[in-house]
């Protein structure tokens, strides 16, 4: 897309962001493995991590969701901004999908208010780490600003 920067200036800022994101997530995870273990994997209880509420089940999603982003970063050449983008928008899907059916029984990840605005947020900082985190050749940097240009 011509709109989206190839080769910013603050690309290893944003890749930092993603990496430090699925940090969160995996530190997220383990605290709330530890207050969560004995009980069911879907349990819906006020069970909190972090100020979170959290279950086994989004605690285990939370560290594998953590260590792919990791991982993802680690790689780079384009991997990290695919799964940032991505993971972005499913986070974005799921926090607007659990504020839906936050007080009801199909609260299968025991989201609190909390939970929600994190996963939000959380989204939003890996969209925009993976929309500005693209790196390719001058040239194609070069043919970006130039259509940046054209649309301003």
């Amino acid at each position: 897309m011509a709109h989206f920067p190839v080769n910013h200036p603050l690309r290893p800022t944003y890749r930092a962001l993603g990496g430090l994101t699925g940090l969160y997530l995996i530190v997220f995870g383990v605290l709330g493995l530890i207050e969560t273990s004995g009980d069911e994997f879907f349990a819906q209880t006020d069970t909190e991590a972090l100020w979170q509420g959290t279950n086994l089940g989004y605690s285990v999603i939370s560290i594998a969701l953590g260590l792919i982003l990791l991982i993802g970063t680690a790689l780079g050449r384009n991997i990290d901004a695919a799964i940032n983008k991505w993971f972005g928008y499913g986070f974005a899907a799921l926090s607007l999908a659990a504020l839906a059916v936050m007080r009801t029984d199909a609260n299968y990840l025991n989201f609190t208010m909390s939970t929600v605005i994190v996963a939000m947020v959380i989204g939003l900082v890996l969209l925009m780490a993976g929309m500005y985190g693209k790196v390719g050749t001058d040239e194609q940097a070069r043919a970006s600003r130039e259509a940046r240009l054209l649309l301003e």
